[in-house]
């Protein structure tokens, strides 16, 4: 989930992206950081970056490759239900698919309300998923990936609930063995994360098919939903 290329592609993103393009000194919260893939680029970009994860694990991975590369980063171990800093940031991100895992879905749109509450006026949030519309043009087919050790993890998602949420397993073959891990998400499509996004009381909502900017349309492999807090 967190390898050598997906961080490449992270710090490619951070790079190029017209959406992850902010002026000096903006202070940007990384909300469910994991191990830094977004942290270390947005730092370099010198942005003051906070953060957030509630896994001990993955935040000292974070601050490992944030002190290794002599990054300055603030580490926050919380729970992103929970977790709101007043006015304390200009952007918020959620990527990679770090949205939906509530079992509720008012907890789900509580996360986009904390996420307003961080954000000073005229503050933006941003939100990376897998959009309903996008997985739906290729869902169906396990995906497979090879391991250092010689091991490999098959990925298979299963609709559940009329598309209403999305089961993905896991599942590690090692020599003789196998053991499998499942996670339940909800999905969204466009219209309904656009929708959430102003229940939470965002304005001037945008969806995006990429981080490049492009329009959500047929050709997406991505969601990106973009509000503002006025």
């Amino acid at each position: 989930m967190f390898s050598a290329d997906r961080g490449e592609t992270a710090a490619e993103l951070v790079r190029t992206s017209p959406l992850l393009d902010f002026p000096a000194g903006t202070r940007v919260l990384d909300l469910c950081c994991g191990p830094g893939l977004f942290l270390l680029p947005l730092a370099r970009r010198g942005y003051a970056v906070t953060g957030v994860d509630l896994s001990p694990s993955l935040l000292d991975r974070a601050a490992g490759v944030c002190a290794e590369a002599e990054v300055d980063v603030r580490l926050v171990r919380a729970d992103m239900l929970a977790y709101a800093d007043p006015g304390s940031f200009d952007v918020v991100l959620n990527v990679f698919t770090s949205f939906g895992y509530f079992d509720d879905p008012e907890d789900n749109l509580q996360v986009l309300r904390n996420a307003w509450t961080s954000l000073a006026p005229g503050g933006r949030l941003l939100v990376d998923v897998m959009g309903k519309e996008v997985l739906a043009g290729w869902i169906g087919r396990p995906q497979a990936v090879d391991l250092p050790d010689g091991a490999y993890v098959v990925q298979r998602d299963v609709v559940l609930d009329s598309w209403r949420r999305l089961r993905t397993d896991w599942t590690l073959v090692r020599g003789t063995t196998a053991r499998t891990a499942s996670i339940t998400s909800f999905l969204y499509s466009g219209a309904e994360l656009h929708d959430l996004f102003v229940a939470a009381g965002f304005s001037d909502v945008e969806c995006f098919g990429g981080f490049d900017g492009s329009p959500y349309d047929q050709r997406s492999r991505r969601l990106i939903i973009r509000g503002t807090r006025k």
